[in-house]
């Protein structure tokens, strides 16, 4: 099988990807040292569709489920993992206490949190994120409600 598209950028040593959830053709990558930038790229066309220089390595990156956000998480210099609206980049929060490089980062399975692991030999946990509102059930005056006790479905 052939790539779809191959792309190239001698500046930037690729560290981090990360598929958008919400966006099917936007994937994030982070850079290096010698770089720094994120970089969102619309995967139908190649383009870079948007950009920023975050004045750290960029080691890892996690979308957010629930908001249009992005976790990066970052070596030299500051060790630390930053929270980015998207798409205009705000800064959101700084998350420190690491004091070596973020090597790597995983999102819990409900979507708010995330672990962080560095060069430090420490795992720290943050809750990032709320959990998304579930929807209230409609009651329907007279309408007899179902219980879970009225079927059993396996599989």
């Amino acid at each position: 099988m052939t790539p779809r598209y191959t792309f190239t950028d001698a500046s930037a040593a690729v560290k981090a990807l990360a598929w958008c959830p919400w966006e099917r053709n936007l994937l994030a990558t982070g850079a290096g040292t010698a770089d720094r930038h994120i970089r969102f790229y619309n995967t139908l066309t190649g383009a870079i569709v948007n950009s920023i220089d975050t004045k750290s390595q960029v080691c890892s990156l996690v979308w957010s489920p629930h908001e249009r956000e992005l976790l990066s998480a970052h070596g030299f210099s500051q060790n630390q993992l930053t929270v980015w609206k998207y798409p205009s980049m705000v800064k959101i929060a700084e998350l420190t206490g690491h004091t070596s490089r973020v090597l790597h980062t995983a999102l819990s399975a409900d979507g708010t949190s995330v672990c962080s692991a560095a060069a430090d030999e420490t795992l720290r946990f943050w809750k990032v994120w709320e959990p998304k509102q579930r929807k209230k059930p409609v009651v329907v005056p007279g309408l007899r409600q179902s219980s879970a006790l009225d079927s059993i479905l396996i599989r």
